[in-house]
């Protein structure tokens, strides 16, 4: 069983920049995909991003696309999401998903994903 923790969120004004690091442990390469999603107060859990763990190929929800930058580090099992320009929109509690299902059709859904993270509060100001 894999597990997942995530670190680097924190307070930033809008414009800002951030980066969010999800560190895994266990057994890796059982899962297809890592992803990103985040819930504001009030909201469902929404997609941000996801990549593939092996070929790198990268998806990105419309609303941070040209903005955000998902990666990986297979050697260090670490998985990265660099934020810029960011929005008061943007706040939210970033999650760390890993999943095993390779369909693309579970690239953006939570149902997709086995495996979440404890999640980490990213906060942007105006």
């Amino acid at each position: 069983q894999v597990q997942l923790v995530e670190s680097g969120g924190g307070l930033v004004q809008a414009g800002g920049s951030l980066s969010v690091s999800c560190s895994a442990s266990g057994r890796t390469s059982s899962y297809y995909r890592m992803g990103w999603f985040r819930q504001a107060p009030g909201k469902e859990r929404e997609f941000v991003a996801a990549i593939r763990w092996i070929g790198g190929s990268t998806y990105y929800a419309d609303s941070v696309k040209g903005r955000f930058t998902i990666s990986r580090d297979n050697a260090k099992k670490t998985l990265y999401l660099q934020m810029n320009n960011l929005k008061p929109e943007d706040t939210a509690v970033y999650y760390c998903a890993a999943g095993q299902a390779s369909g693309i059709v579970f690239v953006t859904a939570p149902r997709g994903y086995d495996t979440w993270g404890q999640g980490t509060q990213v906060t942007v100001s105006s």
